[in-house]
């Protein structure tokens, strides 16, 4: 029984189901921008922005849409004005289909199985229709200077023909109005002449009015800076004369309070210099009585204080002074005997050394001595022969000094005619001519001749040779060629 119950429920279910869903699929549904047109069984039935069951074999359905509708209403033909002038008109216009449900039946019923476009074209010959009537009735000056006066003319002529319809003119607005005469263009020119010859009136007549009342502000602003000027002038002048008597007077005035002023300073110092004074020999004697005061009280106590220190000396000074007496002259006494012990015997130590050092520099000064006793006698025998040494022995260094300027030449060049008279030979006997002048040159030094110096020398020798001298003196440690020590 249970699964009975079950088995037509799920039946019912399902049946309830099917026919939810055959309903369903019969309910056709618009949105609030279309118009739902039922026709058939039942007649017609309108339905805008909701839904209707429509019934298969005997109803049947067209949406028609209600949205806005623009298009350009562009004649392709020109338009003639009242004056019988071509202009070309290009206007918008917005159509619609009227809500409520006699105009979307009316729509309908002309306009339901067209497309857009027919539509469209269907309107728009209304639109160019109603256009050129009002066009020819207006001039082009209305036209291009008023063209709300025209769009408004224009959907007020064709309301009626679009209502017949079911359409209604949301907006009809012109965009464009061109000839091609230019008329247009050159309906302006005259006012744009006139305008521009009156602003060029009214530009000069301003700046003819500028300019005269500028001189005019110029002359006044001149006439107010004389008149200023001279004011300025007479006030600098009042006001300097009146600076010149105050400072005349404040000078006076000045003179007036100094003289009182020093008069009254001389009176003051006299008056301070004679209290002063009496002041200062006031305190002079008052500062007398108390440097006697004072001195005394001093003399009081420095005599207190010697009394004082001639106590404490008697008990602590003199006697540690007296034992540090003893004391200091028992070491000095000590002291005194080993100076004397040392001194003794660094005397007598100085003593021996000095002797010692007395006999040698004798002893070194009679060999000295000696010697320079033998030298003088070699000289006095041979001082001619000593001479000539000396002579003799200096003669290279002076032949290498003459030389010595040609040592110096890095280069020489020697330029030889081929005769036999120059070159290398004619340089070697220069040489050697100036080495023959050196004899001529120690003659005129000493004024004697060397061959007379030779032959005194010669005399000598053979006088030693008398006298039974030894001819070999220099052997004995003096030679000719050695002076005299006479610094010693």
């Amino acid at each position: 029984m249970a699964a009975e119950v079950i088995v037509v429920v799920v039946i019912a279910v399902a049946v309830l189901l099917l026919l939810m869903w055959l309903v369903g699929s019969l309910f056709r549904r618009v949105g609030p921008n279309e118009a739902l047109i039922v026709y058939g069984w039942g007649g017609t039935h309108i339905v805008t922005g909701g839904g209707k069951v429509v019934w298969p074999l005997f109803q049947s359905y067209q949406v028609l849409s209600l949205e806005l509708m623009s298009f350009d209403v562009a004649p392709e033909q020109d338009l003639y004005t009242a004056q019988g002038v071509a202009v070309n008109v290009e206007a918008v216009a917005q159509i619609k289909v009227k809500s409520d449900p006699e105009s979307i039946r009316t729509a309908a019923e002309q306009f339901l199985t067209k497309p857009q476009a027919e539509r469209e074209a269907l309107i728009r010959l209304v639109m160019e229709g109603h256009l050129r009537g009002i066009v020819g009735l207006l001039t082009v000056e209305q036209i291009v200077k008023e063209p709300e006066m025209v769009a408004g003319r224009v959907r007020q002529t064709v309301a009626d023909d679009l209502s017949k319809m079911g359409l209604e003119v949301v907006s009809f607005t012109i965009k464009k109005v061109m000839d091609e005469q230019d008329y247009i263009n050159n309906m302006g020119r005259p006012d744009v002449a006139r305008i521009k010859r009156e602003a060029d009136i009214a530009q000069a007549e301003a700046e003819r009015d500028t300019a005269i009342r500028r001189a005019m502000a110029a002359r006044e602003a001149a006439i107010a800076q004389a008149q200023a000027d001279q004011e300025r002038v007479i006030a600098q002048t009042a006001s300097e004369m009146r600076q010149a008597e105050a400072v005349r007077d404040l000078e006076v005035k000045k003179a007036e309070f100094e003289a009182a002023v020093r008069q009254q300073r001389a009176l003051a110092e006299k008056a301070y210099d004679i209290a002063a004074n009496q002041a200062q020999q006031r305190v002079v004697a008052e500062e007398v009585r108390i440097e006697q005061v004072r001195r005394q009280e001093l003399i009081r106590v420095q005599e207190l204080e010697v009394q004082r220190r001639e106590r404490e000396l008697e008990a602590t000074v003199t006697k540690q002074a007296e034992a540090e007496r003893r004391r200091i002259e028992i070491l000095a006494e000590a002291q005194r005997q080993k100076l004397a012990q040392e001194a003794a015997g660094q005397a007598e130590a100085i003593r021996q050394q000095g002797l010692a050092e007395a006999e040698v520099v004798r002893a070194k000064g009679q060999a000295e001595a000696d010697a320079m006793h033998l030298r003088a006698e070699a000289y006095q025998q041979y001082n001619q022969a000593a001479v000539l040494d000396k002579l003799l022995t200096a003669m290279p260094d002076v032949v290498r000094a003459l030389s010595q300027a040609l040592a110096g030449v890095d280069k020489v060049t020697i330029v030889a005619t081929g005769d036999g008279r120059g070159g290398v030979s004619n340089l070697t006997g220069e040489v050697a001519k100036m080495i023959a002048q050196v004899p001529e040159l120690f003659e005129t030094l000493t004024g004697m001749k060397l061959g007379d110096l030779l032959g005194r020398l010669q005399g000598i020798r053979d006088g030693a040779g008398r006298s039974g001298v030894p001819d070999t003196a220099p052997a004995r440690g003096i030679t000719p060629s050695d002076p005299p020590d006479t610094a010693r």
